[in-house]
């Protein structure tokens, strides 16, 4: 496939959150360089474009944003309702810019595209010679309903359907390319689109200033990820608490952007165990420097989530040498079998404290457990995005 590919970046272009998705979309637009063209859905012109400077400075800030929405300045606003007047008073019509899709081969949509997004999507598929592809991340809202944000829930049936449009997907693990199968039967979809299993990458991370001193040095565990209700952090908190007044020795540092809804159990037991003294601290969102420092730190992680699309922290974590806990089932079992992780058959509080006693107590197991970490072969954005870019030039279009 020759260059430009579109990739719609419509919500990763205006926010600096740093949720699993905006990982994904803007680890595709670094990968892709110039062989890629950034666009996005202007709501205010109604209508296609390609990134604008502020845009594209959204997508490599080193700032991370504490809020997950969209954010438009009121120039951005201004500008699009006054293009979008000029366009009607010329009975235009909300056609995208020129510069959008000419010459593009294909369109790539990493993220989870709001309604209002694919009811636009068909001017987009027009102007696009080659495949439509979406990468599909998980269908854990109607999984999980009861630890998902109900907008979102509501929103999915709809979101599963408009893939249908598309001429392929790329799902993230086998376990979410089964899901989406499973749901496009049980719909009685006729002649879906194919559904292909590329598991992504992560970055390299950058090497280590110097080697760590030990001296006085107290156990450390990190826990990446979102503070939200799948993500299982009051299992996790409970455990800790509990080795903590057995008498356990360690720190819990936690980073993740909190979400409002389904995360504020978690915040408030993170409260009253921190106003308690338990060595527990909470960041939030943080930039790479601060989460490459809690990397270095740390002597393993845990990953709790019940259920994920893929798993991101646990590869992240094992690419640096660092041993994780986590699921032996689902997507997040597919990235932990690879070695460089404590598996567990449950996720709950004893099976947590469990594993999580033992690497503070068995330094040999851990230490084997990071000499398999870094002995991994984990593939990076380039891997993934070569094999992403070999398999659609073999998509066909459909329509």
């Amino acid at each position: 496939m020759s260059a430009p590919l579109l990739l719609d970046l419509t919500h990763t272009s205006h926010t600096r959150a740093r949720t699993g998705v905006q990982r994904v979309a803007r680890a595709l637009h670094a990968a892709l360089g110039s062989r890629g063209r950034a666009v996005t859905h202007d709501p205010y012109l109604a209508g296609w474009r390609t990134l604008q400077g502020w845009e594209r400075a959204n997508l490599v800030s080193p700032h991370v944003a504490s809020t997950r929405g969209a954010q438009w300045p009121w120039p951005a606003r201004l500008a699009g309702h006054l293009r979008r007047r000029w366009r009607a008073r010329r009975a235009l019509g909300p056609q995208p810019d020129a510069t959008v899709a000419d010459g593009a081969h294909g369109l790539l949509v990493p993220e989870i595209f709001s309604a209002t997004v694919g009811a636009t999507l068909p001017e987009l598929f027009a102007r696009v010679r080659g495949p439509r592809v979406a990468i599909f991340h998980d269908a854990l809202a109607l999984q999980l309903p009861e630890l998902t944000p109900a907008k979102t829930v509501a929103r999915f049936p709809a979101y599963l359907v408009e893939l249908l449009a598309f001429d392929a997907i790329a799902a993230v693990s086998a376990d979410s390319a089964a899901t989406l199968t499973k749901y496009w039967n049980w719909l009685g979809a006729k002649n879906p689109p194919p559904v292909a299993t590329l598991p992504l990458g992560v970055d390299r991370p950058p090497p280590p200033p110097a080697p760590r001193s030990l001296i006085g040095h107290t156990p450390a565990i990190l826990c990446v990820g979102s503070i939200e209700g799948r993500k299982n952090h009051l299992a996790l908190l409970e455990a800790c608490r509990q080795l903590w007044v057995a008498g356990g020795r360690f720190e819990l540092r936690l980073i993740g952007l909190a979400h409002p809804e389904t995360g504020r159990a978690a915040l408030q037991r993170i409260r009253e165990l921190q106003a308690a003294k338990f060595p527990l601290s909470y960041h939030g969102a943080v930039p790479d420097l601060m989460l490459e420092e809690a990397y270095r730190w740390c002597d393993f992680t845990v990953y709790p989530s019940v259920r994920e699309g893929f798993g991101l922290p646990v590869l992240e974590s094992v690419i640096r040498g660092k041993p994780c806990i986590c699921s032996r089932f689902g997507a997040v079992g597919e990235s932990a079998r690879g070695g460089g992780c404590r598996m567990l058959d449950r996720v709950d509080v004893p099976s947590l404290a469990h594993a999580i006693g033992e690497l503070l107590t068995a330094p040999m197991e851990l230490r084997e457990l990071g000499a398999a970490a870094q002995a991994r072969k984990i593939r990076t954005w380039d891997d993934y995005l070569n094999d992403l870019m070999a398999w659609m030039n073999e998509v066909p279009r459909r329509a």
